[in-house]
């Protein structure tokens, strides 16, 4: 089994920056693929950005050029850097394993609102 643990998430004003961040613990020799998805109200969950252990992305359209994700392999970590940040990026931003994904986070709320 893999637990998965974010931080960082929260209330910022539009045009602003957050960072998430994600440890992964228990049986990480089987997780080859880390990265983010989220839900907003009343949607279904989409992916954000994803990150192999080769460091190959995939990152979503509607967020391209704004977010970065990265990691960091000897510490089973994983960031997500969201930078000019809008209303509509306002979700549950959840950590992942595995893609498609096996593995998820407990979620961390994105408040985007002036």
């Amino acid at each position: 089994q893999v637990q998965l643990v974010e931080s960082g998430g929260g209330l910022v004003q539009p045009g602003g920056s957050l960072r998430l961040s994600c440890v992964a613990s228990g049986s990480t020799f089987s997780i080859y693929a880390m990265g983010w998805y989220r839900q907003a109200p009343g949607k279904q969950r989409e992916l954000v950005a994803t990150i192999t252990s080769g460091s190959t992305t995939k990152i979503a359209d509607s967020v391209q050029g704004r977010f970065t994700v990265s990691r960091v392999n000897a510490k089973n970590t994983v960031n997500l850097q969201m930078n000019s940040l809008k209303p509509e990026d306002t979700a549950v931003y959840y950590c992942v394993g595995g893609d498609p994904p096996k593995y998820w986070g407990q979620g961390t709320q994105v408040t985007v609102s002036s």
